[in-house]
């Protein structure tokens, strides 16, 4: 399992302006912040998957009992980790998120592209 920076899992009052400043809009920031915490969520599910498919075998009942307390060991540490939304939220206020609007993108290239036409025109 690779290392991952030290989030805190505790609560922690937030600022709110914090949040638009990159992205002008705090329901934006929402959105951004639920897709990272779901595909964080998914990369650890899928790591979590793996590991306890590492311990699948048709084996008597006192093997089992051993790989049960491994698997369950396992699936503490990932219980112990700090939720995705909180890590999703780190990143963000840290500037580790890339993320882009294609609205808005298209608005600001019709915005230049009317630009250039005024400019055409008044030649």
């Amino acid at each position: 399992m690779e290392e991952k920076k030290k989030v805190v899992s505790t609560t922690i009052t937030r600022n709110t302006a914090d949040f638009s400043n990159m992205t002008g809009n705090i329901y934006e920031t929402v959105a951004v912040l639920t897709k990272r915490a779901n595909q964080i969520a998914a990369e650890e599910k899928k790591e979590l998957h793996n590991k306890i498919d590492e311990f699948k075998s048709t084996t008597d009942a006192l093997d089992e009992m051993f790989e049960n307390r491994e698997q369950i060991e396992i699936v503490r540490r990932y219980e112990q980790q700090p939720k995705p939304t909180l890590e999703a939220t780190e990143e963000y206020l840290e500037g580790d998120i890339y993320y882009r609007n294609p609205m808005k993108e298209d608005q600001q290239m019709h915005k230049i592209e009317a630009m250039e036409d005024e400019i055409i025109n008044a030649q």
